[in-house]
């Protein structure tokens, strides 16, 4: 069949079951060709090889079912890089790369403070190390960072699959930039900073955790997008149970993990260290008084659309 014959029949087949076919189709088309945007407006009668039409109707089966598009192709572009993502971890949003700006300028504004000593990064449930890595290869393309002052990462989450998926994209976009940058990122293992000795501070501690309600996470997972329960349930305990309320009900806030999260931070930050959390815009006030009420200042950022979205808190 020709290229455009085949995009018009995804977008029908899609059509009662994505938001976006004609983007779906696009999407899938290029991952699978290897062609550009340009390339399937000027291609339209280009002859798709029977074994790529193959590949496109699985994939298709696979999207109308609810997967996501990201992993079908391995893919999701974030911060504007290019990621690899699977079934183990969250697929990056656009509403997190407020909390990777963020960061930048925070840690531009302590390497002028601090001069030649390193600082020191934390991503905790880093998921496929999107946020520690788009901050990285943001600084090293900034004239102001040479190399070796690239600040020590440790990302850090629950899930040995998810670890594994943030080391390929380490590997992936930061080894055209030397030895030197990929020794600076180390991957722990660890239930919150359960595994990371008392004695280890950071300057700045980064996180995406789980902080959505438990029962909207039961409707998120309705339409099949197959995204890790783990990464996303903040009403879930350090042991794995489910959260309960002090009067004894199930706890239905997002904020179990995080009510756990900020004072295992605040142990392990250093000294007028910070804080950048990504909560959600319906729990990011109650985040941002829970850092309070242990005295850190707080503000909070919004995201693209407005939300409230990242709590930065320091002391």
């Amino acid at each position: 069949m020709k290229l455009q014959e085949i995009k018009s029949q995804i977008i029908k087949d899609l059509t009662p079951t994505s938001p976006s076919p004609k983007l779906d189709a696009e999407v899938l088309l290029s991952y699978c060709l290897g062609f550009s945007k340009t390339d399937l407006l000027l291609k339209r009668d280009y002859e798709v090889p029977s074994d790529k039409e193959v590949w496109l109707n699985d994939a298709l089966t696979r999207r109308a079912a609810g997967l996501p598009i990201a992993y079908i192709t391995g893919h999701k572009e974030f911060y504007g890089y290019d990621f690899i993502v699977n079934p183990a971890v969250l697929i990056p949003k656009p509403d997190t790369e407020i909390l990777v700006e963020r960061a930048v300028d925070v840690i531009l504004s302590m390497m002028d403070a601090r001069g030649e000593n390193l600082l020191t990064v934390c991503d905790m449930c880093t998921g496929s190390g999107c946020i520690a890595i788009a901050v990285a290869k943001t600084l090293l393309e900034d004239e102001r960072v040479a190399p070796d002052q690239l600040p020590k990462f440790t990302l850090a989450d629950i899930s040995e699959p998810a670890l594994d998926i943030a080391r390929r994209n380490a590997a992936a976009l930061l080894s055209n930039h030397g030895s030197l940058v990929l020794s600076r990122f180390n991957f722990v293992r660890t239930n919150l900073f359960d595994a990371i000795t008392d004695a280890i501070k950071y300057d700045v501690i980064l996180s995406n955790p789980p902080y959505i309600p438990h029962s909207m996470v039961d409707k998120l997972l309705l339409d099949g997008r197959s995204e890790p329960r783990l990464a996303l349930d903040g009403d879930i305990t350090l042991t794995g149970d489910r959260a309960l309320t002090a009067e004894g009900n199930a706890a239905d806030d997002g904020l179990a993990i995080i009510r756990n999260l900020i004072p295992q931070a605040q142990a392990h930050l250093a000294p007028r260290g910070t804080i950048l959390m990504e909560t959600g815009e319906y729990n990011a006030e109650a985040t941002a008084a829970l850092a309070e009420e242990l005295g850190f200042n707080t503000q909070i950022h919004r995201d693209l659309e407005g939300q409230l979205r990242v709590v930065e808190a320091w002391q």
